[in-house]
């Protein structure tokens, strides 16, 4: 770094794949601008590659070049270090070494963040640097700045949020085209929303790692992915979407961080939610997450929330505030995490949507309705569709507790006049 009047940052990055190739893109065509704004130059002068011999999708310098990212870490000619590699190992160490090592680190790794949260931020705390993660939960959404700065005073209640684009996009071809699951997921596929293998995706793994670090935001608490109690959309049906729509819903994938009383909740499930809600108005891959708090009421945040360019256009807003704080002597630190306790998801509060096929025979909708009662789940709504010799049933009911519903389920499932149970979906937002 150099004197106050002509300020240069030095980076090293380390990784370029898609994520690594677009932030030096960006960073190569907004650097004047970003000089003339801030008086900061920032200059790459290392990445670090698997093979320093393989063509990329920008052209980098071969004496920039480098096959060893621990030596790049280390240098003390690098003033930041911006990680793209992905994955828990090596990129653990390589960021603890950095940030324990008095260097900055901005990173798009969620797994990672979701994964060590505490033990990354205590080494920023150790190193008195900034570790920056906007763009490891929604993309070019600048959540983590708003919670960490803007609503930093706000007593947050719940965060709500669509966070994964693929089963967004997924979700919205159903509910538009009448399509199936396993149909869309293949057209998904094909046009490169969905990866070869879409598990982290469908499953809510991609979403957990960011409910996880929404929690330790909003809420400070030191949360982790496994912490996160998770379900994926695969068994959601088009007779569910159908559902949905006749009761003016849709069924969107979502993480929901929530405070319940001195706990804390953090799950990710499929929801159904009105339509009047500003969250069901989001379509094809597009993120959106809805904040709620005691003063400011509602907020919500829309935009892209994964590719290449979102996440380094991100990742260089988190290199700017950095370069800003090395200028000015500063940290942007996210503070401490706290040990409030998680709370388990038998313990949710939830309304719920239910479908089961049942023998068409007098006494069948009694017998299932007293189960219903007997475990202290109210129904708010019932249809009944007869098909030959089964009936069809489709139960609303009124907010319950998570374990008496299951309690519910898990007896119905052992009447014989019972023949299929479909999706347990919970409805919020009403």
């Amino acid at each position: 770094m150099s004197s106050n009047d002509h300020f240069t940052v030095r980076i090293g990055v380390l990784g370029c794949g898609t994520v690594g190739s677009a932030f030096i893109s960006i960073l190569r065509k907004e650097a004047e601008q970003i000089s003339t704004r801030t008086g900061i130059s920032l200059e790459i002068i290392g990445v670090a590659v698997k093979n320093d011999s393989l063509a990329r999708p920008v052209e980098i310098d071969s004496e920039i070049l480098t096959s060893d990212a621990a030596a790049l870490v280390a240098d003390p000619t690098v003033d930041v270090i911006i990680e793209t590699i992905g994955g828990l190992n090596p990129a653990r160490q390589l960021v603890l070494n950095s940030l324990r090592n008095g260097k900055p680190v901005i990173t798009a790794n969620k797994e990672l963040v979701a994964t060590y949260g505490k033990e990354l931020f205590d080494a920023a705390a150790e190193g008195n640097v900034d570790l920056m993660f906007e763009a490891a939960v929604a993309g070019a959404i600048p959540l983590i700045r708003v919670l960490n700065e803007s609503l930093i005073g706000e007593r947050i209640t719940r965060v709500m949020g669509i966070v994964n684009g693929t089963t967004n996009f997924i979700l919205t071809k159903m509910t538009e085209d009448g399509a199936n699951y396993s149909e869309v997921l293949a057209e998904a596929q094909a046009l490169g929303f969905a990866e070869a293998d879409p598990t982290a995706d469908v499953d809510g793994h991609d979403a957990g790692a960011k409910a996880a670090i929404i929690a330790m935001m909003a809420f400070g608490v030191n949360a982790a992915v496994s912490d996160v109690y998770r379900e994926g959309i695969s068994d959601i049906s088009a007779g569910d979407i159908d559902a949905a729509k006749q009761m003016g819903h849709v069924i969107k994938l979502l993480a929901v961080v929530e405070r319940d009383g001195e706990k804390i909740g953090i799950r990710v499930h499929p929801a159904m939610i009105p339509n009047t809600h500003p969250l069901a108005s989001v379509r094809d891959s597009f993120n959106a997450v809805f904040v709620e708090g005691e003063a400011v009421d509602e907020v919500m945040l829309y935009g892209r929330g994964a590719g290449g360019k979102p996440t380094a256009s991100a990742m260089l807003g988190d290199l700017i505030a950095t370069a800003r704080n090395l200028k000015q002597g500063s940290v942007g630190s996210v503070g401490r995490l706290s040990s409030l306790p998680i709370s388990s998801i038998e313990e949710m509060i939830s309304a719920y949507y239910l479908q089961l096929d049942v023998n068409d025979a007098p006494g069948v909708l009694a017998l299932v309705a007293g189960i219903f009662g007997e475990n202290g789940v109210s129904i708010r709504s019932m249809d009944q569709e007869g098909k030959e010799s089964t009936a069809h049933l489709v139960f609303i009911t009124h907010k319950a507790r998570e374990a008496d519903m299951q309690k519910t389920i898990s007896e119905l499932r052992e009447l014989k006049e019972v023949r299929d149970i479909g999706a347990l979906i919970r409805v919020v937002g009403d």
